[in-house]
């Protein structure tokens, strides 16, 4: 049975009433999910790139309210245990953004994470809904500065935000500024849903803030501003639930712009393995860079760069040290972006010639995105509009 929500109080950053469990309840599963591949999953596409890798070697921490370890879909040893760790969630929303990271590929269910090949580093820093209901679950920021030094202790490349504080403070914005110095992608989501309301450290310079959109590419967010860096799905979604029980079990349908950062940290691990020596202000321009335009062709305040396009963050050839977008424009000889050809997933009864010769067509389709690319810089990079 789906857990009963609770919608008054969440206040300030209010977090939908499907994403929160009830005070003094936990968060139970929908069920074993067997509808169709989830349309967020389906927009990513991330197993178009396990080819290519799956993220093996990446540590990605995430940040919020525990994941329940009894979650079958997790890998075994895929969780990390130790010191500051919480393999328990009565909330739920951080087991919901640790499966759209990584969870394995199962039989039994279409959902699967974006990385399965990451290891998880689960640390709480707040209850999530039995918090001040002022903050909506959101936690002390103090308490989150803590979390996010015990995640580069253990040097996790990837931090994930998984529920943003209300407020900063001079901890909190140290804390930042030391994982950007240590190399470390820092992904928050703009997820406060009152007018002019900001959350932390979503806003602080150095962390790829993320916007939410729903499966016809409109902001679900409220929380708007220059910061904003890319925008991925947040509604309408399905991921591991809590309360499993050493099962696979799933919650769906969940709407919750914070979870939109949990495909971006996804696909940042997926960058950060398959291009290894790129600084974490790299793994940042490159996200940014090759997400598909708004509709405007500019930035947008709640949907930064555009929608997250994983193909090309990963595949595409770029040089390393090149320029974030609204930067000095680059000279006319700039190397365009490129998405790089990738095989298709393989099924298991594909015969290895069959996958190189799939790797052929596609390195020949390359040419033909060499030239549509052309084109679209002689149209200015306008995009048409967003369509999942």
């Amino acid at each position: 049975m789906p857990a009963a929500f609770a919608v008054a109080g969440l206040v300030a950053i209010g977090l939908p009433a499907s994403a929160v469990a009830a005070p003094g309840q936990c968060a139970n599963p929908s069920g074993t999910y067997t509808g169709e591949v989830p349309w967020g999953q389906r927009l990513v596409d991330p197993a178009r790139l396990w080819p290519l890798t799956r993220g093996e070697g990446q540590l990605v921490a995430v940040i919020g309210t525990g994941v329940d370890g009894q979650n079958t879909q997790f890998a075994p040893g895929q969780l990390e245990g130790g010191a500051g760790t919480e393999r328990s969630d009565c909330d739920g929303r951080g087991t919901i953004a640790a499966g759209i990271v990584g969870a394995q590929p199962d039989a039994s269910t279409t959902f699967a994470g974006v990385a399965p090949g990451v290891r998880l580093l689960p640390i709480r820093y707040t209850e999530g809904s039995g918090s001040s209901a002022s903050d909506g679950g959101g936690g002390d920021p103090g308490a989150l500065a803590d979390a996010i030094g015990t995640a580069l202790d253990r040097h996790a490349s990837v931090v994930l935000i998984a529920v943003p504080a209300a407020f900063d403070s001079p901890q909190l914005a140290g804390a930042v500024s030391r994982a950007r110095s240590e190399g470390a992608v820092v992904v928050s989501a703009a997820s406060a849903t009152q007018q002019g309301a900001r959350t932390y450290p979503t806003a602080s310079s150095g962390v790829l803030a993320v916007g939410s959109v729903n499966p016809a590419g409109e902001p679900v967010q409220t929380e708007a501003g220059d910061y904003l860096g890319v925008a991925a799905p947040g509604a309408e979604l399905v991921s591991t639930s809590a309360g499993a029980g050493g099962a696979v079990a799933h919650r769906w349908p969940v709407t919750d712009p914070g979870l939109a950062a949990a495909y971006v940290a996804g696909v940042a691990a997926l960058v950060r393995a398959y291009h290894p020596n790129l600084t974490g202000d790299q793994v940042l321009t490159r996200l940014t860079l090759t997400a598909h335009r708004p509709p405007s062709g500019r930035h947008d305040p709640r949907l930064g760069w555009g929608v997250l396009d994983a193909y090309a963050a990963v595949s595409s050839t770029l040089p390393a040290d090149v320029a974030p977008p609204g930067a000095a424009p680059a000279p006319a000889s700039a190397p365009a972006v490129v998405p790089a050809a990738a095989p298709a997933p393989a099924t298991s009864d594909l015969a290895a010639g069959t996958i190189a010769l799939a790797g052929v067509a596609l390195a020949a389709a390359a040419g033909v995105t060499v030239a549509a690319v052309r084109r679209a810089r002689r149209r200015n990079w306008r995009p048409s509009r967003f369509t999942p």
